[in-house]
C-alpha cells in the first residue's frame, strides 16, 4: 500500500476543490487527484452572487476579482424584437446584500481554486487519472490511478469523493447515470474578440438571446475575450454537416442581435459541440462515497448555475462527509439529508430551465413586474439564493400559476414548443470538436436565409 489518506477526491475543478479545502480545513487527510493539468480551458464562466460569500470563506475572493469581470445583473434579448431587452440586477434580490458577480475564464478561475486548495493542506496531484475504485465494506477502501508518466498508485481511503463533473466516473460505474427524461440540449460555443459589449456599469452582465433554435449566451472576459455559444434543441445541431467553426457562425447568423455585436469578431479559440447536457444520476451517495456537482447532476446552463451548484453543494457537502467521518453510525442519515437538499435546489432551478424557451416564459421574462415580490423572488433564483430561508416559495408559486396562464392563452404556440421540447427529449447528440484555424478571419455576416430541417435529418 502506497498511501493512506482519510477522504480521496476524484477531480480537481471547483466542486473537488471547494469540498477539498474545507474537509482540510475540519482537520481530515485528504487527497485530490486531477486527470489534466492546470491551468485547462473549461465552459461555464459565469458566476452567481451566492458564489461570492464561499469564495470568501475559501480565502479567494481577491483573487478572483482580480481575474474577473464586475456582473451586475443578466440581460434578456427578445425572440421577435431585437432591439428590446429586459436587464434584471441583483441589486434588487429579496437579499440586497449580494448585488453582483464575476464573470471568469475558467481556466484560471479553477487553478485559483487547485493551488489554493493545495496551500489549505490538501494533497492535490495533476496528471493523475483514476482507474479503478474498489469499495470494501466495513474496511478503508482502495483507489487506483494511473500517472502521466505511466506509474500506478494504489491509495487507501476512508471515503471517497465523485468530483469528476462530466466523467460521471462513479455513476457510470455503477450503472446509475440517467439521460433527463423532461430535457435535452446541446450546445456550440467559442471565444471570440472584437465583439461589440454594452455601455457603462452593463458592460460585464451576461446577454441572453432568443433564437428560433434555442438561446446564446455572450459572456464578456477580460481582454476583449467574449464567451459566446447557443445552447440549442438537439434536432438543429443534428443539421450539422461543417466544421464546428463554420456551424457557429452560420448559428450567429440566425440571430440579429448577436450577429450585430459580432459583425467584427473574430474566433480566437477552439469551437466546440457537445451534446447530453442534462442527466442526472439515480442516486448522489452509497456506502462510503458521494458524488458531487457534475458528477451527480447537471442541467441547462441559461441561469448560470453550474459552479455555484457545484461549489455550494460541495460546501455543504463537506460537512455532511465530516459527520459521517465522524460518527459511521450516522453515515446513511446523514448522507440522505444532504441528497434532499441538493435535489431541492436543482428542482427550483429546473422548472423554469425546462419552460425557458417556451412563449409564456419568454412573455414573462421580457415584462417584468414586482406585484407579490415576484421581480426580487426570481432574481434571487438567479442569483443563486436557493438553499437559504429567503421567502421565495410564495412569489414563484404565482409566477408558476401567470406561467400557466399564459400558456393557455397561446396554447397553439405553447402547444408547438412543448412538443418540440418532448420530441427532443428523447434525441441522442453526443456533439464533436473541430479544431480552429489560427488564420481563420470573421467571415461577413449577412442576412441569415431561413433554415430548412427535413424529418430524414431529425431521424435519431
Amino acid at each position: 500500500m502506497n498511501n493512506q489518506c482519510d477522504v480521496l477526491i476524484i477531480g480537481g475543478g471547483p466542486a473537488g476543490t471547494t469540498i477539498g479545502s474545507f474537509l482540510s480545513q475540519k482537520g481530515w487527510k485528504v487527497t485530490l487527484l486531477e486527470k489534466d493539468c492546470h491551468p485547462r480551458f473549461h465552459i461555464g464562466e459565469s458566476l452567481l452572487p451566492m458564489n461570492l460569500p464561499i469564495l470568501e470563506r475559501l480565502g479567494v475572493l481577491q483573487q478572483v476579482e482580480k481575474i474577473g469581470v464586475v456582473k451586475r445583473g443578466a440581460e434578456f434579448n427578445s425572440k421577435s424584437e431585437s432591439t428590446r431587452r429586459s436587464t434584471i440586477y441583483f441589486r434588487k434580490a429579496m437579499d440586497k446584500s449580494h448585488p453582483l458577480a464575476y464573470q471568469v475564464k475558467r481556466s484560471e478561475f479553477d487553478e485559483i481554486l487547485f493551488r489554493n486548495c493545495q496551500r489549505i493542506g490538501v494533497n492535490a496531484l495533476e496528471g493523475v487519472r483514476v482507474r479503478n475504485v474498489e469499495f470494501r465494506p466495513g474496511d478503508r477502501h482502495l483507489v487506483q490511478a494511473q500517472h502521466e508518466s505511466g506509474e500506478s498508485t494504489t491509495w487507501e481511503t476512508r471515503f471517497v469523493i465523485d468530483a469528476s463533473g462530466r466523467d460521471t466516473l462513479l455513476a457510470k460505474r455503477f450503472n446509475i447515470k440517467e439521460k433527463n427524461p423532461h430535457h435535452n440540449s446541446a450546445a456550440i460555443f467559442g471565444h471570440f474578440s472584437g465583439v461589440q459589449r454594452r455601455d457603462g456599469k452593463d458592460q460585464g452582465n451576461i446577454s441572453i438571446y432568443w433564437f428560433d433554435h434555442g438561446w446564446f449566451w455572450m459572456i464578456p472576459l477580460q481582454e476583449d475575450v467574449m464567451s459566446v455559444g447557443a445552447v440549442c434543441f438537439p434536432d438543429y445541431l443534428k443539421t450539422r454537416r461543417s466544421s464546428a467553426k463554420e456551424f457557429l457562425w452560420d448559428t450567429i447568423r440566425q440571430c440579429e442581435g448577436v450577429r450585430e455585436r459580432m459583425k467584427n469578431a473574430r474566433l480566437i479559440s477552439e469551437a466546440q459541440a457537445t451534446g447530453n447536457y442534462a442527466y442526472t444520476s439515480q442516486r448522489a451517495h452509497g456506502d462510503g462515497y458521494l458524488l458531487v456537482g457534475d458528477a451527480f447532476a447537471f442541467i441547462d446552463p441559461v441561469f448560470s448555475s453550474g459552479v455555484y451548484l457545484a461549489m455550494s453543494t460541495a460546501e455543504f457537502g463537506a460537512d455532511t462527509v465530516d459527520g459521517c467521518l465522524r460518527n459511521p453510525a450516522k453515515a446513511t442519515q446523514l448522507l440522505s439529508a444532504h441528497e434532499r437538499r441538493v435535489r431541492k435546489g436543482i428542482s427550483l432551478f429546473s422548472w423554469f430551465i425546462y419552460r425557458f424557451n417556451t412563449p409564456a416564459m419568454h412573455h414573462l421574462f421580457m415584462n417584468k413586474q414586482n406585484r407579490f415580490r415576484i421581480e426580487e423572488a426570481m432574481t434571487s433564483l438567479l442569483a443563486g439564493d436557493v438553499f437559504r430561508d429567503t421567502p421565495l416559495r410564495r412569489p414563484i408559486a404565482i409566477f408558476k400559476l401567470l406561467y400557466y396562464g399564459i400558456f393557455m392563452k397561446q396554447l397553439a404556440k405553447s402547444w408547438a414548443s412543448y412538443k418540440r421540447r418532448a420530441k427532443n427529449a428523447t434525441m441522442i447528440f453526443t456533439g464533436g470538436t473541430t479544431q480552429l484555424d489560427k488564420s481563420d478571419i470573421n467571415p461577413e455576416l449577412p442576412k441569415p436565409a431561413s433554415v430548412q430541417v427535413s424529418e430524414k435529418k431529425l431521424t435519431t
